[in-house]
C-alpha cells in the first residue's frame, strides 16, 4: 500500500478515536505522527515532530488567548463590548452584522486574514458572552467576513491568487473573482445568522451604556444592572496594547504572535497578579489539539499524500467533474492547513484542464479559491482555531464541535455548490 494512503488512513483512525474515546486528538495526532511517521516511512523523529510542529500558530494562539485573558480580567473588553453596544444603540440583531463588515473591510484593506480574525474574535466573543449571543454565531460572522473580503484584488488572498493565475499563463478577471467570493460567503453569513440563533435578536435590545466621570456606566435598567468601569491607568494601558496589537499586525504585518506575547509581558509587568492569573486561562487544551493535529497534517504534505489525491485528476476525462475534484483537494487541504499554501498548489494543477476543455479559467478559479477559503470556519485551521481558543471555557468543547461539523460540511458542499454556480455554466 502506497505510503500517501497509509498517512490518509492513520489521520481516519485519529479522529476515529478521538470520536469514540473523547480523547484529546492533537494528542493522539502526536503519537500517530510518530508511529506513521517514523516506525512505518522511516523519517527521523526530529524531522517528523520537530519540523513538522506549527510554532507560528503555536505563538499566535497562546499569546492572543493569553493578552486577552488579561484584557478581560482588567475590564478592558467590558468597556469595549459596552462602546459596541452605544455604536449600535443598544440593538443586538447589529452586532454579528458589524463584526461581519468590519472584518470584511479589513480584509478587503489587504491585513493577513489571522491577524484580523486575532484581533476580532477576542471582542466578539466577549459580546456574544456579555449579551448571551451564541458563541458559534459570532465566531461565524467573524470568520464569513473575513472570507467575504479575503479575495478582493487588494487583499492578501486575491492578490496572491492572481498573480499565480497570470505565472502560469492564465488570465482572470479579479473582479468576479471578489464578487463570487462576497456573495457566497453574505449567503454563509445570512445562512449562519438563521440557524445559530441571529432571528431571536430580532427586535431584542440592551441598555445602552452611558458615559460616566471617564468611564461608563449602564443606564438603570433591569436588563443590564450592572454598572461599567472607569478607564483606570491599566485599562488604558490595556487599550494602547491593543492598539499597538491592531496596527503593528494589520498595518505592518507584525507576526501577531510574537506582538501579541510581547504586550501581554509588557502588562503582566505592570500588575504581574492579573498576569498569573490570565496565564491559567490560556486556552491550552485547545493549542494542543490544533498544534498535535497540524503536526500530522505537515506530515500528509511532507509525504505528498495531496500530490497523491491530486494526480487522480488528470485521469478524469469530464471537465466539471475534473474541476469538483480540485476544489474538493482544495477545501479538504484548507480545512487543516494553508490556505495560501493550497492555492498555490492547486491553480497551477488546474492549467491542463482548462487548456484541454473550454471552461472559464475564471469561473474554475474563482470555485477553487472560495471552496479553499470558506473552510477556514473549521476549528483545525488557524482562524477557526482562534475562535475556538477565546470561547469561554464552559462552551469551548461544543462550539469546536459545531464548527468541526460547520467545516467538514464545507468541504462538500463549497466545491458542489461553487462548481454548480461558476463552472458549470461555463462548460
Amino acid at each position: 500500500m502506497p505510503i500517501e494512503l497509509v498517512a490518509l488512513i492513520g489521520l481516519l483512525v485519529v479522529f476515529a478515536i478521538t470520536t469514540a474515546l473523547d480523547v484529546n486528538m492533537g494528542s493522539v495526532a502526536f503519537v500517530a505522527a510518530f508511529a506513521v511517521g517514523t516506525l512505518v516511512a522511516g523519517v527521523p523523529v526530529d524531522e517528523v515532530i520537530t519540523e513538522g510542529f506549527p510554532s507560528e500558530l503555536f505563538l499566535t494562539l497562546v499569546g492572543v488567548t493569553y493578552l486577552f485573558a488579561i484584557a478581560r480580567d482588567n475590564g478592558t473588553i467590558t468597556w469595549l463590548t459596552s462602546a459596541g453596544v452605544r455604536m449600535v444603540r443598544g440593538r443586538l440583531v447589529l452586532v454579528p452584522w458589524v463584526m461581519f463588515v468590519v472584518t470584511g473591510l479589513l480584509a478587503m484593506a489587504g491585513a493577513p486574514l489571522v491577524a484580523v480574525i486575532a484581533v476580532l474574535a477576542p471582542v466578539a466573543l466577549e459580546f456574544a458572552r456579555r449579551y448571551d449571543i451564541k458563541p458559534l454565531l459570532m465566531g461565524l460572522m467573524v470568520v464569513n467576513g473575513g472570507a467575504a473580503g479575503g479575495l478582493a484584488p487588494s487583499s492578501v488572498l486575491g492578490s496572491l491568487s492572481n498573480a499565480v493565475v497570470e505565472r502560469n499563463g492564465l488570465a482572470i478577471d479579479p473582479v468576479l473573482l471578489f464578487a463570487g467570493s462576497l456573495a457566497f460567503n453574505l449567503a454563509l453569513g445570512v445562512a449562519g445568522f438563521v440557524l445559530f440563533g441571529g432571528l431571536r435578536l430580532v427586535g431584542v435590545r440592551t441598555a445602552v451604556p452611558e458615559r460616566v466621570g471617564g468611564g461608563v456606566a449602564v443606564a438603570e435598567s433591569p436588563d443590564e444592572p450592572e454598572a461599567e468601569a472607569d478607564l483606570d491607568r491599566h485599562r488604558v494601558a490595556t487599550l494602547v496594547g491593543l492598539v499597538v496589537l491592531a496596527v503593528g499586525a494589520l498595518a505592518f504585518e507584525v507576526n501577531i504572535g510574537v506582538l501579541a506575547m510581547t504586550v501581554a509581558v509588557a502588562l503582566s509587568v505592570a500588575r504581574p497578579s492579573v498576569g498569573r492569573q490570565a496565564v491559567h486561562q490560556v486556552a491550552w487544551p485547545t493549542v494542543l489539539l490544533v498544534c498535535g493535529t497540524l503536526t500530522y497534517v505537515n506530515l500528509l504534505q511532507s509525504l505528498g499524500t495531496l500530490d497523491y489525491l491530486g494526480r487522480g485528476v488528470a485521469a478524469v476525462g469530464a471537465p466539471i467533474l475534473g474541476a469538483l475534484i480540485i476544489c474538493g483537494i482544495g477545501a479538504l487541504g484548507s480545512a487543516f492547513a494553508s490556505t495560501i499554501g493550497m492555492l498555490g498548489a492547486l491553480i497551477p494543477l488546474a492549467v491542463p484542464l482548462l487548456a484541454d476543455s473550454t471552461l472559464s479559467a475564471t469561473a474554475l478559479i474563482t470555485a477553487l479559491a472560495i471552496s479553499s477559503l470558506v473552510v477556514d470556519a473549521s476549528p483545525l485551521s488557524s482562524t477557526g482555531a482562534l475562535v475556538v481558543a477565546n470561547t469561554p471555557a464552559p462552551q469551548r468543547d461544543r462550539v469546536f464541535r459545531q464548527l468541526l461539523r460547520w467545516g467538514f460540511s464545507l468541504i462538500v458542499i463549497a466545491p458542489v455548490v461553487t462548481c454548480l454556480a461558476f463552472v458549470l455554466p461555463t462548460s
